[in-house]
């Protein structure tokens, strides 16, 4: 039975198996496109969550909350992007080594003043707001509708995001 077990769970891992109206291929791509989604949300999710632990100064409670909704959001994004990777039939990366790899994030040391806190913050929400357009090229091209508008969603929320912290140190 161990055999069974094994083998049905790999087959479940293969995108060939999954049969949802967008081709395997199609698939394939959107779901790469996807991986890289995952790995810049939950980039952003840890480095919002470091703004959040460690901003001090006069801006402190309105950073402090705004953060704090942000990275709520981007934690409920991270699970909804990786759920939709396995949607479509491939796997959603976890480590953050893959992360590393994949993200656009700057994630190589922690800022310790505010305003380099923020404008990280900035700078990461745009540039994962430009990415997230071509990935949902990618989708609309393999008429994945479903994702090309989770991403939509996701790209007008970056831009709020940046907006708002923008607005902080004007």
């Amino acid at each position: 039975m161990a055999t069974d077990a094994k083998s049905s769970s790999k087959a479940t891992t293969k995108s060939e198996n999954v049969d949802i109206g967008i081709e395997a291929k199609d698939r394939k791509e959107v779901a790469k496109a996807l991986q890289h989604g995952l790995a810049d949300t939950y980039s952003l999710y840890l480095k919002t969550l470091g703004v959040h632990w460690n901003i001090v100064g006069p801006s402190f409670y309105s950073v402090h909350k705004l953060t704090e909704e942000q990275y709520e959001d981007l934690h409920a994004a991270a699970d909804v992007i990786a759920e939709r990777v396995r949607a479509l039939g491939e796997i959603a990366p976890a480590s953050f080594g893959d992360y590393t790899k994949l993200s656009v994030v700057d994630s190589s040391k922690t800022p310790h003043e505010a305003d380099a806190m923020i404008k990280g913050l900035i700078g990461d929400n745009e540039a994962i707001a430009k990415r997230m357009r071509e990935f949902v090229e990618v989708a609309e091209e393999a008429d994945d509708v479903f994702t090309a508008d989770l991403l939509t969603a996701r790209i007008g929320k970056h831009e709020e995001n940046a907006w708002m912290l923008r607005a902080l140190i004007s």
